[in-house]
């Protein structure tokens, strides 16, 4: 059993504080902050808080399983909050638009595991030990002796499991499985789950990966794996942008690829960059926090202004310098 964190009686004393508490979470949701978010939300809930779960971006489809009456929303008119609760959300401008939606707030509290966390809440627990937010979310219902219910333990299990690369990344832990563990005892459908998740791919998504092992491109002695997703790719395959999740993971799987980019185009002159790294040696956080991005040491991301060509041939000559100096 872990020691009491006083950081978790600091959150639950604030929480027993306020009435109207309002949970958002990073832009583009994934596994993690969904299923942190709806798991918090639940339990305060039951705790007769008056909850409000808000995130930039629509539900992606294939979590919506987690969220049958349809807590999770787009944000509403700018009101009043006790409290806000930010979680996998690594600074403040992730949040997008809802940084104005929750501005009239009298607290804010930043729960989070990225590296990179800028601690930007009036009370901050960031743990970049946990391989997710998840496991903040089920460490603090466990130390308030909150229920677990089945419904809780599926989020909180689809937030360990996404995050953990289905427990193959290397911050997997023990404990991580530990947890993974005690959601099941308490009633997380791992057969619903990993159906849902991992086994239900839209024929869009079909479409956008047979792009990606056509289009991807290799270099620097095949370490580096790249690849472009351009506006016209979407409208050609008829995916969406929740269609891209684990998308790099294809070609980070190469075998001889150590780091995978997948370059975005979101807007004119504006890139979303993602990194993934197979190697302890190569800190992709470190490499993106050069262009103002961050995440982890193996998982990190920026968005970056430039045309294509010049962000292209800044970010693969970062990784390159980052290849020679790990040899």
């Amino acid at each position: 059993m872990k020691a009491r964190l006083k950081i978790i009686d600091r959150i639950l004393e604030r929480i027993a504080q306020s009435q109207s508490i309002c949970i958002v979470g990073h832009i583009r949701p994934d596994g993690d902050c969904v299923g942190s978010q709806l798991g918090l939300a639940f339990a305060l809930q039951k705790e007769g808080k008056d909850v409000y779960c808000w995130n930039e971006n629509q539900m992606p489809n294939k979590y919506a399983f987690l969220d049958p009456d349809k807590v999770l929303r787009k944000p509403g008119r700018t009101q009043d909050f006790d409290l806000v609760i930010a979680v996998d959300c690594a600074s403040y401008d992730r949040l997008g638009s809802l940084g104005e939606a929750v501005s009239r707030r009298k607290y804010l509290i930043n729960i989070d595991h990225h590296q990179s966390n800028t601690r930007y809440g009036d009370l901050n627990w960031i743990s970049a030990r946990e391989a997710s937010t998840g496991e903040l979310i089920f460490r603090l219902l466990r130390t308030a002796r909150w229920p677990i219910t089945p419904a809780i333990a599926d989020c909180l299990f689809t937030a360990v499991s996404t995050d953990t690369g289905s427990f193959q990344y290397s911050t997997t832990k023990p404990v991580t499985y530990h947890t993974a563990g005690e959601l099941v005892k308490l009633g997380a459908n791992l057969e619903k789950i990993c159906h849902e998740v991992y086994q239900s791919y839209s024929l869009s998504r079909v479409h956008l990966l047979q792009h990606v092992y056509n289009h991807f491109h290799l270099g620097h002695h095949n370490q580096i794996a790249w690849l472009w997703l351009k506006k016209n790719d979407f409208v050609r395959t008829g995916a969406d942008r929740d269609d891209t999740e684990g998308l790099i993971d294809h070609i980070r799987a190469i075998e001889p690829v150590v780091v995978a980019c997948i370059f975005e185009e979101v807007e004119t002159d504006s890139i979303r960059i993602s990194l993934r790294s197979k190697s302890p040696r190569i800190n992709v956080n470190t490499i993106l926090s050069q262009f103002g991005g961050g995440g982890h040491a193996s998982a990190a991301g920026a968005r970056i202004a430039g045309t294509a060509r010049a962000v292209q041939r800044k970010v693969i000559d970062a990784v390159k310098r980052a290849l020679d100096a790990a040899t």
